[in-house]
């Protein structure tokens, strides 16, 4: 039985892209992409719901942690249990930590409800750091085409060092089409989601 139009396009989408063995070792060739890729970002559209409000403390977002797949520029797919590619002439506007961590800042300060949000280097007098970790940030093929985003977050004690409260974050979004903006929109859904949930909790604890 041939292939259905569905997976042709989606195939074409995948076409010139580096496929990655989870089991083997050769993450270390995972570059960047070239300069003629079409761009994407991702919006800060969470809606965060709560009252919770932390006008007396100040918080850092650390530099996201990530597996070396993820810690690119590029726009992972996984095609089965232990493979991934990426979206062939697509890439992300930087590297995939830098983003998640600039459109958290963003999502804080959007909420008015905290004294102050920053990273690394900016001088805040701290309070608590938010400690993530990104375990999935990929469209999964292996049903029916899918956006996974996976977060892991932790609220630390700025002062003592000690874990205040932790918790993994996770959403799935169905994409609209096969198609490298539609594939996007739903990842950007469902890291919308995510931190959406990850400000509202994060407030509701400090």
């Amino acid at each position: 039985m041939g292939e259905s139009e569905f997976d042709l396009r989606r195939r074409r989408l995948l076409r010139g892209a580096v496929v990655l063995p989870l089991v083997a070792a050769g993450l270390a060739g995972c570059g960047t992409a070239p300069a003629k890729n079409d761009t994407f970002d991702l919006s800060v559209a969470a809606t965060v719901e709560t009252r919770a409000q932390a006008k007396k403390r100040q918080i850092l977002i650390a530099d996201p942690s990530a597996l070396k797949a993820l810690d690119s520029d590029q726009i992972m797919v996984r095609v089965s249990a232990s493979e991934i590619q990426y979206l062939a002439k697509s890439q992300w506007s930087d590297r995939l930590p830098r983003m998640v961590q600039s459109k958290l800042v963003e999502a804080f300060e959007n909420t008015g409800r905290i004294g102050g949000v920053g990273k690394p280097g900016q001088g805040l007098a701290i309070d608590y750091q938010l400690v993530t970790d990104i375990r999935a940030f990929e469209i999964d093929t292996t049903g029916s085409d899918r956006a996974v985003v996976e977060i892991s977050l932790k609220l630390v004690n700025d002062r003592n060092g000690t874990v205040k409260a932790q918790k993994v974050f996770s959403a799935s979004v169905p994409a609209a089409g096969v198609s490298s903006p539609s594939y996007v929109r739903a990842l950007d859904r469902a890291f919308a989601q995510v931190t959406g949930e990850m400000v509202a909790w994060t407030l509701a604890r400090l």
